[in-house]
């Protein structure tokens, strides 16, 4: 019987929860020096000085630099002397390139947080005091931090640009208002997609150590040490080849941990400046003022129809927050667009948008990215047309969803998708949840005027998964090996921080060779020993990264049949692989055999195979969420979330089931509590758990999943992506029942996060209720 779609246990727990995980900040390292960086204080100002000369006399400290010390002295084994290393540039081309960072800033800083200055010390405990005596003068500039002022101000982060816009996407003067001739109604609403922390429990870290050889080893954790390895060469001026990157155990990511930040690039060069390693561990403060930020997007729906709830011309026009410094979040708009009509049949639609720069933390990839933007914006235009028209928001989508098919539909705005069904989704989410139950309760709360109303809130969607045929995402590579004591080794390109994978490729290859789980072992993350490989994000891992692993192993029978057969002296096809005991054996003489084992004992026996997709895959699915609303208060409690994620064939339905409970939970938080705030200034309000109110369980319910698959052509498996689809459904589920519990109070939008203070204001604005006498 076979082991695909069971519930096999992850294989990575016992060491998690026995002798624990190796994270970056637990790699041993000898002698190594300690990294504390000096971070600006002031959103935007023109560096006068840095004097360092205090913290140099502070006990424990081995050196102090600033941007200006920053050279390429060395680094190579060339003289570069004096040589600056160069900024970074934004890292996609059609972004704006004037808008360069340096490591360490130079002349200004555009950041609350930015580094400006490092101290070295010889025990981490000292590098805090000492970088408190680093004294920097600034000359304040005016602050730009609101995203819808930054395209017209005056005052420019990089005046040498000319503009505060990174990127533009469509052009605003195309769009065409007749797209909305002849609807019977036209609802337009500006929303906010807030800004959010990704907020990992492991923050940022790095260490590094160079060579007798000149070469460098750099321990960083992220999704991808390939990536990574080509981004530290290219900051430090080096070939790919003198660097090597580790990737030890990473303690989640988000889409935050790809490629090096430019404090891991500075770890690196002062590990060879001061001819020692060194290494780095930011604190919790440092991670949300100074890792990227996700979302920030401002957006402006208008959605046109019949009354019959037909839905004829969407329009979406964004503007996007990229923060100080142009980063993926520049480009986010991009899938956005390419997402914007998400499962919905509508005959006109339309997207553009515009990127900007804020004297505020860096934006980049989030859980998503880009495609709960997309989602968010579409699910609420749809909950607005249906309060319009009077109709219920579930049979307005139902209207107007595309119909079910396995062969692919292209949309208005390129995207391909491969096989849906999302009526038969969003119907399977309304059953498990008791839909007309839940609307007949709601009704009699309403007309018993209950301080408690009941709220439900719904979404369809439908994301990208394992971008492109023209990406490098869209292949990756795997290697087998079986050894001589019948276990084997998988090298892997994807890289795993929670998902699960060590589990999934050991049972993949499990599956196909015969050998025991617990006797398969996967490595990843170092660049000496898998080159190549296109790392873990976009819910890419296992459409591709499992592919490979399974044909692999498939390529590795077709040698080993090969073998078997000159070993057996019989014919390849006169040989039956048998599983249960991982041997050939010639059909029906099952006592003439040979293992897989003992083939590797007469010669290595290894496959190195590489899977390459067709296309991106495009789970869907619908939530239901239930929530209750007193308006008294405005306190929002989630009782209910019910979620169809049809991501295709499931190879373990343990691992699915987590990926959808961690994506619901993230998604749910940004809809009622999570955000980052700057007052007008740009300082940053949201600096500790304290003050950024991340989702626990006590805000969550137990959720409510219910199983649907349709399998995509685009990979044997059958597997479509599904790290992220439980956020990206989740968010707008979760708003629209908050809006839904009040909307017979008058209240027809409330912006994101719907805090009590949000959706007491709203209640106040409708008229519902009154401030109370001073």
């Amino acid at each position: 019987m076979s082991i695909l779609g069971t519930r096999v246990l992850r294989t990575e727990d016992p060491r998690f929860l026995t002798s624990g995980a190796v994270y970056t900040a637990d790699v041993p390292l000898d002698g190594a020096c300690h990294v504390q960086f000096v971070r600006s204080t002031v959103a935007h100002a023109r560096i006068r000085t840095i004097d360092v000369s205090l913290a140099l006399a502070a006990p424990g400290v081995v050196a102090a630099f600033t941007g200006a010390d920053l050279s390429g002295a060395d680094l190579s084994g060339a003289d570069l002397s004096g040589a600056e290393l160069a900024p970074v540039s934004p890292p996609m081309p059609g972004l704006n390139q004037q808008m360069t960072q340096h490591l360490l800033a130079r002349d200004v800083v555009r950041f609350v947080g930015e580094p400006v200055a490092v101290v070295v010390t010889e025990q981490p405990y000292q590098g805090e005091d000492a970088a408190e005596l680093v004294d920097v003068e600034y000359d304040p500039l005016p602050p730009v931090v609101d995203m819808a002022a930054a395209e017209g101000s005056a005052t420019l982060l990089f005046p040498a640009a000319g503009t505060n816009v990174t990127a533009t996407f469509g052009d605003a003067d195309t769009l065409d208002d007749s797209i909305f001739d002849g609807c019977d109604v036209v609802v337009s609403r500006t929303i906010v997609n807030q800004r959010v922390a990704p907020a990992p429990l492991e923050t940022r870290a790095a260490a590094a150590a160079w060579g007798a050889d000149g070469r460098l080893t750099a321990w960083i954790p992220n999704q991808g040490a390939q990536d990574t390895r080509d981004d530290v060469a290219m900051k430090l001026g080096l070939d790919g080849a003198a660097v090597r990157v580790v990737t030890p155990d990473v303690g989640g990511a988000f889409g935050a941990k790809f490629g090096a930040d430019p404090e891991a690039i500075v770890v690196c060069w002062v590990a060879r400046q001061l001819g020692r390693p060194a290494r780095w561990t930011e604190t919790r403060n440092e991670n949300l003022t100074g890792m990227t930020h996700g979302r920030a997007q401002r957006q402006k729906v208008t959605i046109g129809g019949s009354r019959d709830g037909s839905v004829q011309a969407y329009r979406l026009e964004i503007l996007q927050d990229s923060g100080a410094y142009p980063r993926f979040g520049a480009f986010l708009p991009f899938l956005t667009i390419l997402m914007a009509s998400g499962p919905y049949a509508i005959p006109s639609a339309e997207a553009v948008a515009t990127s900007v720069v804020t004297n505020t933390t860096p934006v980049g990839a989030y859980r998503g990215a880009g495609r709960p933007e997309a989602t968010a914006a579409v699910e609420r235009a749809i909950d607005l047309f249906a309060a319009e028209i009077g109709m219920d928001p579930a049979d307005v989508r139902r209207k107007n969803l595309l119909p079910a098919f396995i062969t692919p539909h292209t949309t208005a705005f390129g995207a391909t998708y491969d096989t849906g069904d999302y009526a038969a989704a969003l119907d399977l989410a309304l059953a498990h949840a008791g839909y007309a139950e839940l609307r007949k309760e709601q009704a009699t709360r309403r007309a018993a005027g209950d301080v408690v109303q009941l709220g439900i809130g719904l979404s369809s969607y439908v994301e990208i998964t394992g971008p492109g045929a023209e990406d490098d995402w869209s292949s990756e590579n795997a290697t087998v090996e079986v050894h001589a004591d019948g276990s084997a080794t998988i090298l892997t390109g994807t890289s795993p921080h929670g998902q699960g994978h060590e589990t999934v490729w050991a049972t993949l290859a499990s599956e196909e060779l015969g050998i025991p789980i617990d006797k398969i072992t996967v490595k990843w993350g170092d660049t000496d020993l898998i080159p190549e490989g296109g790392g873990t994000g976009g819910s890419r891992s296992l459409q591709q990264g499992g592919a490979a692993v399974q044909q692999a192993s498939r390529d590795l029978i077709d040698v080993a049949r090969e073998r078997a057969a000159a070993e057996l002296e019989a014919s390849p096809a006169d040989l039956v692989f048998e599983p249960e005991r991982s041997e050939f054996a010639v059909a029906g003489d099952p006592d003439i055999s040979v293992s897989l084992a003992r083939l590797a004992a007469a010669e290595r026996l290894f496959v190195r195979a590489v899977f390459r997709a067709p296309g991106p895959t495009f789970p869907f699915g619908a939530h239901v969420a239930v929530v209750e609303v007193d308006t008294e208060t405005g306190k929002v409690t989630l009782r209910r979330v019910v979620t169809v994620d049809d991501a295709g064939t499931v190879i373990n339905p343990l691992l699915a089931e987590g990926q959808r409970h961690g994506g619901i939970a993230q998604g749910a938080a940004q809809a009622f509590l999570e955000e980052v705030v700057y007052d007008a200034d740009g300082n940053p309000l949201t600096t500790t758990f304290a003050d950024y109110p991340i989702v626990s369980a006590t805000d969550l319910p137990s959720f409510e999943l219910a199983d649907m698959a349709t399998p995509t052509t685009y990979n044997p498996l059958g597997a479509k992506g599904i790290g992220e689809a439980g956020t990206i459904g989740s968010t707008p589920a979760v708003q629209n029942a908050i809006i839904d519990a009040v909307s017979h109070l008058g209240v027809r939008h409330i912006d994101m996060p719907a805090s009590p203070q949000r959706v007491w204001a709203a209640l106040i604005d409708a008229g519902k209720r009154t401030l109370a006498p001073a």
